[in-house]
């Protein structure tokens, strides 16, 4: 058995159809079946139905689809081992970050990151704590910038800081001009919040919860400049922490005295996962910078 006839085994099981699948793999159609014929043979049983030109997987081909998978894996992660072990100040950072994050503190971690660094290039990804969660799990994300909600082994999570969140209202509210305010006196307003599920919005919930209120929802938002700009149409108010780039000119933002409105960010990655040399060396950044 050749490792070729892997690949060839998983690119048809994947595409289905012995034409495009040759093509994809720059042989020809009478080469490609043979090699399937003998690599069905070494395995000792069919792993495809052949009805004229149609080509699918059997039950046989979809057990060993999932071995084959992981053997490709595991091959392809040692080859980029090597690679990262000869060229260890280069390579790609896969982060995932929460979308109030962006604004400004991505991109100085990057920046600042990369005066030492300046062959280590970055894949950036936006979400909610679930969607990169979902990510990082999967291994599209080396490392990801989310609140703690919904961390489970083998995930782990480290806290970095706290942020201080705060009521925003627009700048013709009666509440505009006070230095603080408790989130009692925003109790029967109409709010805008970000969709469920993100976990600035579960963050918010619990507040509110805490302070007694259940606040009246509006409108939602998938992005935090969504929301800000909703109340600065004069459409509700809303719970944000400090959005530093963001026009904050229709606006204001008050700080809230009762309860203590913050939330906690940290680094996100999977134990036991390979890390390259690249991510290692920003995660430690990233320790080092918040230590």
């Amino acid at each position: 058995m050749e490792w070729q006839q892997f690949e060839y085994f998983q690119t048809l099981a994947r595409m289905q159809h012995v034409t495009r699948a040759s093509e994809a793999l720059s042989i020809s159609q009478p080469a490609l079946s043979r090699s399937i014929a003998r690599f069905e043979e070494e395995i000792g049983v069919p792993l495809f139905e052949r009805q004229g030109r149609s080509i699918k997987l059997n039950s046989y081909g979809r057990l060993f689809l999932k071995r084959v998978d992981r053997i490709m894996a595991e091959f392809q992660e040692g080859k980029q081992e090597i690679q990262d072990l000869l060229e260890p100040d280069q390579g790609q950072v896969s982060l995932g970050f929460l979308h109030t994050l962006s604004t400004n503190l991505i991109p100085d971690f990057i920046a600042s990151f990369r005066t030492h660094y300046p062959k280590i290039d970055f894949q950036l990804t936006q979400g909610s704590s679930h969607t990169l969660l979902r990510q990082l799990q999967s291994g599209e994300l080396d490392l990801c910038l989310i609140a703690p909600a919904e961390v489970k082994s083998p995930v782990q999570w480290r806290q970095l800081w706290s942020e201080e969140l705060f009521v925003i209202v627009p700048k013709n509210h009666t509440l505009a001009g006070h230095k603080s305010i408790t989130l009692n006196e925003i109790a029967d307003e109409s709010f805008i919040m970000l969709k469920q599920g993100y976990s600035l919005r579960i963050a918010i919930e619990q507040l509110c919860k805490e302070a007694g209120i259940t606040p009246r929802i509006t409108f939602e938002g998938e992005e935090a400049d969504t929301v800000a700009g909703l109340v600065a149409a004069g459409l509700g108010v809303s719970i944000l922490p400090d959005l530093k780039g963001t026009d904050q000119s229709q606006i204001a933002q008050i700080p809230v005295s009762q309860p203590r409105c913050e939330r906690n960010i940290g680094i996100a990655w999977v134990e036991g996962r390979y890390l390259s040399p690249a991510a290692l060396q920003f995660k430690q950044f990233i320790f080092n910078h918040f230590s």
